[in-house]
């Protein structure tokens, strides 16, 4: 009996090993796993994926929803619109570094005009004024110089990068002009808000995407380096 028991036992447990190899196979053809070249890194990026999900889900999503439903749209709106303002510096520093003289320059005058007359950059009236709000960091220069990409990256708290991307994020805090706004405790609190408002803008993208991708990873992962090699494009395969 004990012996009949032991081989039933092995016969289940050998169909059910079969089964899940044969399911994660289907998964891995379906999905990519462990077969994009682009991400030679999956397991660890898979896990601070994980990780970086769950902080946001018990922690930043909660407190970015308490402000969207608190906080009266105009507040917002001048939140977004002061911290882009000050975006646009650095801006302009990477277009005129790749090159692109035209968009560096509206860069600056953007940032001069809203500074200005835009009540500090609360109010965005040099985009209605013709001066288009471009997005541009370090990350992006580097590309346009021709250093490629590397491998797809997910970073502790920042989330979606490349290696690339990744060694140019310390230039960018460097060359974030709120970085170095006195006293400290004025800039802390700044970027608190700063982060819970940028999570605040993304919530109904945060929710199409967890309803609608088959695997949340894969999807973030391949929107991501897309994204990434439209704004380098064409100057990186």
């Amino acid at each position: 009996m004990t012996v009949l028991l032991t081989g039933c036992s092995t016969v289940s447990v050998d169909k059910i090993k079969d089964k899940a190899d044969r399911t994660l196979d289907v998964i891995s053809t379906k999905t990519n796993i462990g077969k994009n070249p682009r991400d030679p890194l999956e397991g660890f990026n898979r896990a601070m994926f994980n990780f970086n999900d769950s902080l946001d889900q018990a922690v930043l999503k909660p407190v970015a929803q308490t402000y969207r439903d608190v906080t009266p749209s105009f507040v917002q709106t001048g939140v977004g619109n002061f911290f882009s303002n000050i975006g646009d510096v650095w801006n302009a520093v990477n277009n005129l570094l790749q090159g692109k003289v035209a968009e560096g320059s509206s860069d600056v005058m953007r940032f001069a005009f809203n500074s200005t007359f835009g009540l500090a950059g609360l109010l965005d009236i040099a985009s209605p004024a013709g001066l288009p709000k471009h997005r541009e960091d370090f990350g992006q220069t580097l590309g346009r110089w021709g250093v490629r990409s590397g491998p797809y990256l997910v970073l502790p708290l920042l989330g979606s990068s490349t290696v690339r991307d990744a060694l140019a994020t310390p230039v960018d805090m460097k060359g974030n002009l709120w970085s170095y706004k006195e006293p400290v405790y004025v800039r802390n609190i700044g970027t608190a808000v700063r982060l819970v408002d940028a999570r605040a803008s993304v919530l109904d993208a945060g929710s199409l995407i967890e309803e609608a991708a088959l695997d949340k990873y894969v999807f973030i992962r391949d929107a991501y380096l897309q994204r990434r090699a439209s704004q380098i494009a064409p100057d990186e395969d």
